[in-house]
């Protein structure tokens, strides 16, 4: 497949402390992170708190300005284009925003919050913009009148929605969200993550991700990256990642997904502590300090990504050596009426999606026994 959006070497550093004399203080947010996302994939990236993946999907956007490297979309530099061209751009690039009580504007309707990128990019007539409204307010799963309504009046998963759509405004071809579901209740978090994945059919889009919680993504996700510090230590399609890790830090991931079963799987070791400073990086790996498989080359030499086959790449000096635990095995640990009760929801969701096929595409449902629910 081709990549539609990559980045070479893409670092950020911002300034702690300023010194009269001297070199200022540095953050290295981004040190040096290279990626291509295929078109039409949905491409996750997860690492716990502090780990630069929010700052990684406001650089692929140029939402700021790198401190070096490059973000090519669809063969031109991003980092480097006009303003007038990057304005272009940005109507296929798209970002739904992590808070969505603080990024929608309270002084706005609804209905002027969607509209604004048609308008912003000269997108059709009024009417027409406001048609799209409407349309745009019922795939997302509201109403249409709920356009003359303003955001206080909504609740958080609706106020998702909102943001959702008007990402959505403009015809997008990449649409990226940071971490768009961490602050939402568990069951909104999976409307929100099926619409997504709805939505990603029905437009065509390539889909980013960002995440610290890897059972949202585990599901919809066709490759993963894992960030650490603020570079990417592994990077797999994710039924393998999860399957079985290459990197530590991955194992320690996967291993504080929570399961809803007693015994499913043994007591890990959990690695203790904090991140190091990201001003003075330890030497060698920078999760030497945490990992428990940590030997003396892992403190000393740097680690760098390394093809793993398969489309696997990994920066672990042991990677080769080690057997970690992923989560391949959990699901055998459920009970046979267990396993017969996941079976009839994924039949009704399947009856379902049939059901929705059929109507969009005119035909009558299939006759019923009349019987009752």
């Amino acid at each position: 497949m081709t990549a539609i959006l990559s980045t070479r070497e893409l670092r950020k550093d911002f300034v702690a402390a300023r010194q009269l004399f001297g070199a200022p203080t540095l953050v290295h947010a981004v040190a040096g992170v290279s990626i291509d996302i295929e078109e039409g994939e949905t491409f996750a990236i997860v690492g716990e708190s502090g780990c630069g993946k929010s700052t990684l999907a406001r650089l692929l956007l140029r939402l700021i300005d790198p401190s070096s490297g490059e973000v090519w979309y669809k063969g031109e530099d991003l980092a480097s284009v006009p303003p007038a061209r990057l304005r272009a751009l940005r109507r296929d690039l798209q970002f739904i925003f992590q808070d969505p009580f603080s990024s929608l504007n309270p002084q706005m309707s609804v209905g002027a919050l969607i509209e604004e990128p048609m308008r912003a990019h000269a997108i059709g007539t009024p009417k027409e913009r406001r048609d799209r409204v409407a349309d745009l307010l019922t795939r997302v799963g509201l109403r249409p009148e709920h356009a003359d309504r303003y955001p206080h009046e909504f609740s958080g998963g609706q106020r998702q929605r909102i943001g959702i759509a008007r990402a959505l405004a403009s015809g997008p071809t990449v649409l990226i969200g940071d971490e768009p579901v961490s602050a939402l209740d568990v069951s909104i978090q999976a409307q929100v993550v099926n619409l997504l994945e709805d939505l990603k059919d029905e437009f065509g889009l390539t889909l980013v991700i960002i995440a610290h919680d890897l059972a949202v993504i585990r599901h919809m996700a066709d490759r993963v990256a894992v960030m650490y510090l603020g570079e990417v230590v592994e990077l797999a399609p994710a039924a393998d990642l999860y399957a079985r890790p290459l990197h530590p830090y991955a194992e320690t991931l996967l291993a504080a997904i929570p399961v809803a079963s007693f015994g499913a799987r043994p007591a890990r070791t959990m690695v203790e502590g904090d991140p190091p400073n990201p001003i003075a990086p330890p030497p060698g790996c920078k999760f030497q300090p945490r990992c428990p498989y940590a030997v003396d080359i892992c403190r000393s030499e740097r680690p760098v990504l390394t093809p793993a086959g398969d489309g696997r790449t990994v920066a672990c000096h042991r990677a080769a050596e080690l057997s970690l635990e992923g989560l391949a095995d959990v699901a055998h640990s459920r009970t046979a009426t267990a396993c017969r009760r996941f079976d009839l929801y994924a039949e009704a969701m399947a009856a379902r999606i049939a059901s929705h096929n059929r109507l969009k595409s005119g035909d009558l449902p299939p006759q019923t026994d009349g019987g009752t629910l």
